[in-house]
């Protein structure tokens, strides 16, 4: 996928020691996206607004806050995540990937 006219904020985004990088860009419109990858690992997120996780590259495993049952995405698919809520994530390859908000 290709953006056009962006604003993107130089100040990368570091979580976990390095273990998840990423940088905010904002559309003409206004809307806020975030790129990044998140190296091989087992971590939690928390979310304030809805969220969809497009992958781009690598693959992973998901567990939303109150379930049970992992899922399983790669390259080319795509998770949504309740605001207001967290996930378990667990990269097996490394994971590229945009997140889209609200």
């Amino acid at each position: 996928m290709t953006y056009e006219n962006v604003t993107l904020d130089p100040r990368a985004n570091i979580y976990f020691d390095g273990t998840c990088v990423s940088h905010t860009f904002y559309l003409a419109d206004g809307t806020r996206k975030s790129a990044g990858v998140i190296f091989p690992s087992s971590l939690v997120f928390t979310t304030g607004a809805p969220e969809v996780m497009e992958l781009n590259a690598g693959r992973c495993r998901v567990r939303l806050a109150g379930s049970e049952e992992w899922m399983e995405y790669a390259a080319g698919e795509s998770f949504e995540v309740p605001g207001s809520s967290s996930f378990d994530i667990e990269t097996v390859e490394t994971l590229g990937y945009v997140c889209h908000y609200g």
